[in-house]
């Protein structure tokens, strides 16, 4: 190379450095946050568990915009409703996509709408979702959810049963008859394996997009005894669950379908709209993530937020209390609970909508698709849009005694309760918002208000006869399930009894 062309490169990377140096003093400057290091950026001082409520007290110095810089990695921290509102749902358009997510990619999860990045296959899998899951359109699936409801509250009445197994099989019976028209009816039933085994892979990869094998995908590479690869290595080794989730019940419809056996379901009618033609594989796997997409959010969120009302009623026994008297109250002896119901059971609201919030929750990171200002802060194009869920849901200025389960926080002033707003942000923001939400909400709630009416949910004892107390723990991923813990259930009365075994004779008969 001659004088000439170095002259030439150098020229136009001091031009370069120039033009960059002018343009940061034009924008506004970014978010505040703590102090950095050279180069490596807040690496050093991030925190690897609990990082939302790290970041909560961070918001206390920092407000509740903050900004974070991981190597070359920009982050946006929002601790706000307000300021996630803001953002993610009144300028949706520059923030609907999703940063690289490497641990939930190579797992298999790439194909559902939670994961998929913005774009035309996102909108035809949300449009398609939220057409057959709005508010109105959840009213069909009533009955699905009142039969399993009977059959998990029979299972709860004895007391030998497993009862996150049953409450697995509980919410996993209503996606599998939503999503692909098979009923579950026995403990040993091969989908609610593969339900456990899916689901175990969304509580246990870490946070999405927050591993060091999201910073660094290379990291898939390396072998397992190399610092930073465990959920490369917990990847490879779960995939096979995923890929067991999004093919056997596809194959199972499509067996049905050949032997003209198969009952109305999601996934038979997207594959009856595309009778007599071929499917390229992407058509299939579009119908296959969407009809698994229904498992994450109408089954695992499910399936998690039940666990965590099983665990605030051993925290809170005042709450069971309060919930039977309310049922005893407006339904009485004669007869259970159903979803005419809603409006006459305020307290069962309640109650649904606490452990909504006091569920941790990881969320799923957004993207900036463009540069953006916002209260005089520059959002650069291609950060990572962390909406702080569980920091919302912890914000004492919004919640009296954040860590308390106490659903009378919501209930008017004048009904002694705080007049505390529901955090909707438990199901996301914007376009990315889960086309689940209402049929979960509806399975917590009618779930809810049947356990209350049937069932006793009791402390178990140690060796010592000394009631055991279970610690306040969750799992680290996406559902955040609660950490193993041990109860007891029975019948609340012989009269519980009785109407629980009548009902389902009738299911049965």
């Amino acid at each position: 190379m001659d004088n000439k062309h170095i002259i030439i490169i150098l020229a136009l990377v001091g031009g370069l450095f120039v033009y960059r140096k002018r343009s940061s003093k034009k924008r506004p400057p970014l978010p505040p946050g703590p102090p950095a290091d050279p180069l490596i950026g807040h690496l050093r001082v991030m925190p690897i568990d609990n990082h939302e409520l790290v970041f909560l007290e961070w918001s206390k110095l920092y407000g509740d915009v903050m900004h974070l810089k991981v190597l070359s990695h920009n982050i946006i921290v929002l601790n706000s409703v307000e300021a996630a509102t803001d953002l993610l749902e009144k300028r949706s358009a520059l923030y609907s996509d999703r940063p690289n997510m490497t641990v939930y990619v190579e797992i298999g999860w790439d194909p559902i709408l939670v994961f998929l990045p913005y774009g035309s296959r996102f909108r035809k899998h949300r449009q398609l979702l939220h057409s057959h899951f709005g508010q109105r359109a959840i009213s069909k699936f009533q009955p699905i959810q009142l039969q399993n409801v009977l059959i998990l509250a029979q299972g709860l009445m004895d007391n030998t049963k497993d009862y996150q197994h049953l409450l697995g099989r509980y919410t996993t019976a209503i996606v599998m008859r939503i999503a692909y028209g098979h009923q579950i009816v026995s403990d040993d039933d091969e989908f609610v394996q593969i339900a456990h085994d899916s689901g175990y892979t969304l509580n246990n990869a870490g946070p999405p997009g927050g591993t060091a094998v999201d910073l660094f995908p290379i990291l898939m590479n390396f072998p397992s005894w190399f610092p930073g690869t465990h959920y490369a290595s917990f990847a490879r080794e779960w995939r096979w669950a995923v890929k067991k989730l999004c093919n056997r019940p596809y194959e199972y419809v499509k067996q049905r379908m050949a032997e003209g056996t198969a009952e109305p379901s999601f996934l038979l009618e997207q594959l009856e709209a595309t009778s007599g033609k071929k499917l390229t594989d992407d058509e299939v796997e579009d119908i296959k993530g969407c009809a698994g997409v229904i498992f994450v959010a109408g089954g695992e969120t499910t399936w998690s937020s039940l666990e965590t009302f099983f665990l605030a009623v051993l925290r809170h026994p005042e709450v069971q209390k309060k919930g039977q008297e309310e049922i005893d109250r407006v339904i009485g002896p004669d007869r259970l609970p159903t979803f005419e119901d809603f409006d006459s059971l305020p307290y069962v609201e309640c109650v649904a909508q606490e452990i909504l919030r006091a569920h941790e929750h990881s969320g799923v990171p957004h993207r900036s698709t463009e540069d953006d200002i916002y209260k005089g802060m520059f959002i650069p194009k291609g950060s990572i849009i962390f909406a702080n869920i569980m920091g919302m849901s912890m914000d004492e200025s919004v919640y009296a005694e954040p860590t308390r389960f106490n659903p009378d926080r919501y209930l008017p002033k004048s009904h002694g309760g705080n007049g505390e707003p529901h955090l909707d942000a438990a199901f996301g923001f914007g376009r990315r918002i889960c086309p689940g939400r209402h049929l979960a909400v509806a399975s917590i709630w009618i779930a809810v208000a049947t356990i209350f009416a049937t069932v006793d949910i009791n402390r178990v004892k140690d060796v010592d006869g000394n009631e055991i107390t279970p610690e306040l723990e969750f799992e680290t991923g996406i559902t955040s399930r609660p950490k193993r813990f041990q109860c007891k259930t029975s019948p609340r009365s012989e009269k519980a009894s009785s109407l629980v075994a009548v009902e389902c004779a009738m299911l049965s008969g």
